[in-house]
Parts: structure tokens; sequence; C-alpha cells
């Protein structure tokens, strides 16, 4: 009987980790607090004062930041010399304030983490996301799987990453600089169309002619034809 209160009391009290998740991976340090305590409050938290309780609610949000951390590439070893294992969190949560506490702290160093990743040295990781775009551009089969796993980044997180350093989707930025490449081809060379297309990355040439016009405002041959003319 104990045993079948207990699953379903969690299972009805369990936190909304889709917004922590979205805390860490697009949110500001100085958010943390609200957040947590906005999460904490939609399940009624402090007026559960038992300690099965707050451990387990500790233990989602921990494993949502544990998960996360790993995302970024943070070791195992430099996450639990921070904030110690799973097994470890019992010490933490003496009283509801102490665990919102150690969320706090731990939610904040996750998301200065992930600011670090960005601006480390070199230009972060979308300075080497870019360079990895410049130089694979014309694969076909490039996409965001890819350029994540190359920059050792999970594609969720890098989705969220790219959408808020850039203002667009990763598909997006890779047709700017498709196109970009192919007015360079375009209007320096001889090539045909569908050469073009192909060198860029395009498959099918007809698309490539509709993605085209959509972005310049004229066809593929059409811009071809004037750059000529003006030189």
């Amino acid at each position: 009987m104990t045993s079948t209160v207990s699953n379903s009391c969690l299972n009805i009290m369990r936190p909304d980790t889709e917004s922590i998740t979205e805390l860490l991976r697009s949110g500001r340090a100085s958010e943390c607090r609200e957040v947590l305590e906005n999460v904490l409050n939609v399940i009624h938290f402090r007026e559960m004062d038992s300690l099965i309780v707050r451990l387990y609610t500790c233990m989602d949000i921990f494993v949502s930041a544990r998960s996360f951390s790993k995302d970024i590439g943070i070791s195992d070893e430099q996450f639990a010399e921070r904030f110690g294992s799973v097994d470890e969190l019992e010490t933490r949560l003496s009283s509801c304030e102490d665990m919102i506490d150690f969320l706090d702290e731990t939610l904040t160093q996750c998301i200065e983490w992930r600011t670090d990743c960005v601006c480390s040295a070199g230009g972060g990781a979308m300075k080497a996301v870019s360079e990895y775009i410049d130089r694979n551009y014309m694969n076909c089969d490039i996409s965001l799987s890819t350029v994540a796993e190359a920059v050792g980044l999970s594609p969720s997180y890098l989705s969220a990453l790219f959408k808020k350093e850039t203002g667009v989707n990763f598909s997006e930025q890779l047709k700017t600089v498709r196109i970009h490449k192919a007015k360079e081809l375009l209007s320096c060379t001889s090539k045909m169309v569908y050469e073009v297309a192909y060198d860029v990355g395009f498959r099918d040439y007809r698309y490539f002619g509709q993605i085209f016009k959509k972005c310049t405002g004229m066809t593929p041959r059409e811009y071809q034809y004037i750059v000529n003319v003006r030189a």
C-alpha cells in the first residue's frame, strides 16, 4: 500500500523539467531562481514538507541539469566535483529552502558553463560552427546533427544556441551560405546552373532555382546574365 501511494504521489508531483531544460538552453543565470520557483510552485512543493518529495523533485531537476551539462561537454568528474553525485543529494535537502538554494546554484553554474562554451578561446562554438559550414556547405548531406557532432554539442543545444546567436535557424543559415556561394560562382565562372547547384550542395537544380529566386528576386540564369552584362 505504501509503495502504491508513494508512486501515485510522485507521478502527480513531477516538476516541469521541459521549462528547466529551456532555461538551460537559452535563459540567463539571473532568471534561474524565478524559473525554479515557478516550476516548484506549480506542484505546490512547499506545501508537502517531506524529505521523500524533496528527494524525488530534486532528482528530476538535478538529472536534467546533468544531462544538459553533458551536452555541452562537461565531464562526469567535473560535474560531480562541483555538485556531488545523485547518491549524495539527500545531504543537500534538509529543508525546502536548502533544496531550492542547491538547485538554483546548480542551474546557475550550468548556464555559466554554457556561456563559457560559447565564449571560449578561438571564438567559441559559433565560430567553429561557421567554419564547419564554410568548409562543408557543398556536401548535400550536411545537417544540424552532423555539425553538432563535429563541434561536440548535442543537436538540440546547438539548435537553440544557433537561433539565439544568429536570429535564424540552422537550415536558413545554411541556405544563405549556399546562395552566397552560388552567386560567386555565377558571377566568376562560366558554369551551367545545374553545375553551380551541385557545387553548392543542391541535388535538384530546379529546387535550387526556386530557392535562388526566393532569396534574390531573380532566377540563376537572370542573375548570371545581368552580372555578365554589367561586366
